[in-house]
């Protein structure tokens, strides 16, 4: 009996923090990452529900940065916010601080759902905000600066010098391969990148079955 109960149990659940940078492709490779049949929480995505539907969460981020961080019909105004945070480092951190702690909750919240034993947390702030030392394994989606840059404005419609200031603002590409404990680079095509995260996703099993 002892041995049916254990072979029934659910794997111990195993966090893999997927990231990338602006342009990277890090969506695509998440969706990828579904198609495999493994669980995939977008953190950006459930940040933008969370400070439109948490209450108390609104109304801090309104003691932080005013009402028209909320329009006339009371969503959260991320043109504005951004207007605002961009250039001002310590608005932002007190912004992230607020925001941070409610996607955590959230996010601890939906994993207690989950059956599989590898489960991915997409964030674009795995390695900037440490965090990758409560996951099991990362993976960082990169791509040359100059195919990112291209990417976005055909994406966005932005400039390249927006894209750029972006881009400075974030960690270097060469300090988070160094962090990362796998390596997606996307510089090809869809084919290509499809075929570099099903071998990640080998690989991640190897490395769980040592």
């Amino acid at each position: 009996m002892e041995e049916q109960k254990q072979s029934s149990e659910t794997p111990a659940k195993k966090i893999i923090g997927l990231t990338g940078g602006i342009g990277s492709g890090k969506t695509t490779v998440a969706e990828f990452i579904e198609e495999e049949g493994f669980p995939v929480y977008y953190s950006d995505v459930h940040a933008k529900e969370i400070v439109n539907d948490d209450a108390d969460l609104k109304q801090h981020i309104k003691n932080l940065l005013g009402n028209d961080a909320y329009d006339e019909n009371g969503f959260y105004d991320r043109k504005f916010v951004a207007g605002i945070v961009f250039d001002n480092e310590e608005l932002l951190l007190k912004l992230n601080s607020l925001i941070h702690p409610a996607v955590k909750t959230d996010f601890e919240n939906w994993l207690e759902r989950q059956q599989t034993e590898f489960i991915f947390k997409e964030t674009a702030l795995l390695f900037e905000l440490k965090l990758n030392e409560s996951c099991y394994r990362s993976v960082l989606v990169t791509a040359d600066d100059n195919v990112r840059i291209k990417r976005v404005m055909d994406r966005d419609g932005k400039t390249y010098r927006e894209i750029e200031s972006i881009m400075n603002r974030q960690m270097p590409e060469k300090d988070k391969i160094k962090l990362a404990d796998f390596v997606i680079f996307n510089n090809e095509g869809l084919d290509e990148l499809k075929s570099a995260t099903e071998k990640m996703i080998v690989q991640l099993n190897a490395v769980s079955e040592k």
